[in-house]
């Protein structure tokens, strides 16, 4: 059941790709007046239906108590001028999101705040990264930087121990995506150890706690198969302070308060017995991990973020136990095929074969006389969660509700929060997980 408001603010969102639907919707289900934009022409049918919807965010900017920015890629500088006109605004600021833009700028950072980092090399040429991998064999991580990033297939980790296999990528990188690919990195891959992500949200002054620890299901197809998507599902929990956060995140505090900050920061990381090791920022929410967190409040989102905004030390109270969230897709996801997406999922229809929405979050959905469609371009569909006090009643209730749905041609991860069973001995053992 949403959580209502007793306290309505005006708050307009906007977006440039229509991430941030399902919450502006879950803040519409609060009680608060919304209003949306989306940039994107192609993506500004998502949540038709489910949030009043304007042309121009600007124009509303003096109607609204609260405006919230949902990426990077530029949001950062509207957001900051925004603030200091008077506003509250959740948001980035330019610092922030070069963090996330710019890999090298964000290790960089990391860095010069005394957070141990992976050894790395940028180049700005393929050839470059071959010669440095036929002088210096080794396992590596090939990671484009800047917008080509978003392009989650291009991101490739090396298993061959002398290299060869990033060889190839980069030789058909060089042919196929020189022109989306300008610059990139070569980082030195970790062989055993535990990929984990520690995020929490900043007021603008200091963080709000508890911190949220979660982990990432990344590729297409259970049992880590497939290509590397954007996420196909999260398994998550919410924590005090411990190690992995304060060697990291904690220390960027003092930054993010001179640059007034608002939102939710994260660093991903892989962490074994030799040390904790950051590997990227994501310095704005995470999709679908801000709707699983959502799910995880005790409180309304739409409150939580103005009280934020205003710089208050929110009362954060969440349920104890585990969450996890998986994606519900279909054709051509992780791909972008127009014609396919136009064959196999446009206006395609969502059914419930229970009327129960209870944990089903939108993502490129409209509404029309009542009927949940697929829209936008992507596939990406829905956000599934579930919530238990221990990981196998969070995963049962997260798959009970997807068998709730049909919607052809769907698919999803079968196995989000299988990785924990293993993980948290690990992380036990290495101390890692102890609140300070």
């Amino acid at each position: 059941m949403p959580k209502q408001t007793t306290n309505p603010v005006n708050i307009l969102f906007v977006s440039i790709s229509g991430l941030i639907s399902d919450i502006a919707w879950q803040c519409v289900k609060e009680g608060h007046p919304v209003k949306y934009f989306i940039e994107e022409a192609s993506e500004k049918e998502i949540g038709n239906g489910f949030v009043p919807k304007v042309d121009d965010w600007e124009t509303e900017i003096e109607w609204a108590d609260l405006i919230v920015f949902d990426d990077v890629l530029g949001q950062g500088e509207k957001a900051q001028q925004l603030r200091e006109k008077g506003k509250y605004v959740v948001g980035g600021t330019p610092y922030t999101d070069k963090l996330e833009d710019d890999r090298s700028f964000g290790q960089a950072e990391l860095k010069k705040h005394k957070v141990n980092i992976l050894n790395y090399h940028e180049f700005d040429s393929f050839d470059a990264g071959i010669e440095h991998i036929k002088s210096n064999p080794g396992k590596y991580v090939l990671k484009p930087s800047g917008e080509a990033q978003n392009i989650k297939r291009l991101l490739f980790v090396g298993q061959e121990e002398d290299g060869s296999d990033v060889l190839r990528i980069l030789s058909a990188y060089k042919n196929a995506w020189s022109e989306e690919v300008k610059i990139y990195q070569l980082q030195k891959k970790v062989d055993t150890g535990v990929e984990i992500g520690v995020g929490a949200f900043f007021n603008g002054k200091e963080f709000i706690y508890p911190i949220n620890i979660n982990f990432e299901h990344k590729k297409l197809f259970p049992g880590e198969l497939g290509v590397a998507t954007g996420e196909m599902g999260t398994s998550m929990f919410w924590s005090g302070p411990n190690k992995i956060f304060n060697a990291t995140l904690k220390k960027m505090e003092p930054t993010l308060a001179e640059e007034g900050y608002v939102g939710y920061i994260d660093i991903n990381c892989i962490v074994n017995n030799n040390g904790i090791y950051p590997l990227e920022f994501t310095s704005r929410f995470g999709y679908p991990t801000i709707s699983i967190q959502a799910d995880g409040m005790n409180s309304g989102i739409g409150d939580f973020f103005f009280q934020l905004a205003k710089g208050e030390n929110p009362n954060l109270k969440v349920k104890n136990g585990f969450q996890v969230g998986a994606r519900v897709v279909v054709p051509p996801f992780p791909y972008k095929d127009p014609k396919t997406f136009e064959a196999f999922s446009k206006d395609a229809a969502i059914v419930f074969k229970r009327p129960m929405t209870d944990g089903v979050h939108i993502e490129d959905v409209k509404m029309v006389n009542n009927e949940w469609l697929i829209t936008g371009g992507s596939g990406v569909a829905l956000i599934v969660t579930g919530l238990g006090l221990t990981m196998k009643q969070a995963q049962q209730q997260l798959y009970a509700r997807i068998r709730n749905i049909m919607i052809p041609n769907m698919y999803y991860r079968t196995d989000i929060g299988n990785r924990w069973f293993e993980d948290s001995d690990k992380l036990h053992a290495w101390g890692y997980l102890r609140e300070s």
